[in-house]
C-alpha cells in the first residue's frame, strides 16, 4: 500500500535525525538545523550533462520511476568556521567534521530511503562524496548542481554552494518515486555578491594557493592543495584517505552562514 508523503514529513525527518545524530553516534554537535528542497524530476534535470559532467546521471538513470529529487544541506556551527579560519591549512576539527558529516549524510540518506519505502515509495541515492571522475574532477552525481536546479541555493564565485544557511556545510541528495512537488528555498538568480555585481571577492583572497579567481575555480590547483593538506599537514595526520579538505574559501566570508544581505538598491529600500 502506498501512503502519501509531504515535504513537511521529509523536513521533519531530516531535522530530527540531524538533531539526534550526535548522541546516537558519539560525534560532536557541530551542525545547525538542516535545509531541504525538492523538485519534480522533470525536464529541468536534462541540463545536467551540459552544466556539470557530460556523463552526469539523470534522476531516471538512478530510478526509472523517479518523480522527485530531494536535496538537503547540513550547515556547520559558526564556531567550527571560526576555528578553521586561522592559518593557510585546515584545522583538525575541520577534517574530523568532514568525516563525521559524511557519516551523517550517508546514515540520513539511508534513513530517508527506509522512511519512504515503509510508505511504498522507491528511492535511490549515492554516497555523500567521491563519486567523481578523478581525471576531470567532475562529479557524476553533483549534489550542488541538483541543489541549484531544485532551488536550494546558488553557486558562489568559489564554486561553493550558497544556501539560506550559507555555504559552510555539506550536501546530500536522493531520488524518489514519491511525488512531493516543487519546494524551492530561493528564487533569486544569484546569491553571491560578486555575481550580483557587488564588491566582495573575499573568498578569492582567502584561497592560500590562488585557486579561486573572479573567473571561478581552478579545479586541478584546488585538488592538488587538498591532497597536499591530507599528506603533509600534521593536524590531519591519521585521518581517512578520502578526507580532502581545506575550506578556507568557505569560512568567515560574507556567505559562510547566510545569504549576504542585499544592498539597499536591490532590496527596494530607499
Amino acid at each position: 500500500m502506498t501512503l502519501p508523503v509531504s515535504i513537511s514529513d521529509i523536513r521533519t525527518e531530516v531535522a530530527s535525525y540531524v538533531a539526534a545524530f550526535p548522541q546516537k553516534s558519539g560525534d560532536p554537535a557541530i551542525w545547525r538545523p538542516p535545509l531541504v528542497a525538492a523538485a519534480r524530476a522533470d525536464e529541468r534535470f536534462d541540463i545536467l550533462p551540459r552544466i556539470a559532467a557530460d556523463d552526469h546521471a539523470l534522476p531516471r538513470d538512478l530510478l526509472p520511476s523517479a518523480r522527485c529529487v530531494i536535496v538537503f544541506f547540513i550547515p556547520f556551527h559558526k564556531s567550527l568556521a571560526r576555528e578553521n579560519h586561522t592559518g593557510d591549512t585546515p584545522c583538525r576539527n575541520w577534517g574530523l567534521a568532514y568525516e563525521s558529516t559524511n557519516r551523517l549524510i550517508n546514515a540520513l540518506s539511508g534513513h530517508l530511503k527506509q522512511f519512504l519505502a515503509q510508505r511504498g515509495h522507491a528511492t535511490e541515492l549515492t554516497p555523500a562524496t567521491h563519486n567523481f571522475d578523478p581525471q576531470r574532477l567532475m562529479a557524476r552525481w553533483s549534489h550542488k548542481h541538483l541543489g541549484h536546479i531544485a532551488d536550494l541555493g546558488r553557486f558562489g564565485v568559489n564554486a561553493q554552494f550558497i544556501t539560506p544557511a550559507g555555504c559552510a556545510g555539506r550536501m546530500g541528495s536522493l531520488v524518489t518515486a514519491a511525488d512531493l512537488g516543487d519546494h524551492p528555498l530561493v528564487t533569486d538568480a544569484e546569491l553571491c555578491l560578486h555575481k550580483r555585481g557587488k564588491s566582495c571577492l573575499v573568498c578569492v583572497n582567502r584561497c592560500p594557493v590562488a585557486a579561486v579567481s573572479e573567473a571561478g575555480i581552478d579545479r586541478q590547483r584546488c585538488w592538488t592543495r587538498l591532497n597536499h593538506n591530507l599528506q603533509d599537514t600534521a593536524a590531519l595526520a591519521g585521518l581517512d584517505s578520502h578526507t580532502h579538505v581545506c575550506g578556507k574559501c568557505q569560512v568567515l566570508v560574507p556567505c559562510s552562514l547566510k545569504i549576504p544581505p542585499a544592498p539597499q538598491a536591490e532590496s527596494g529600500n530607499p
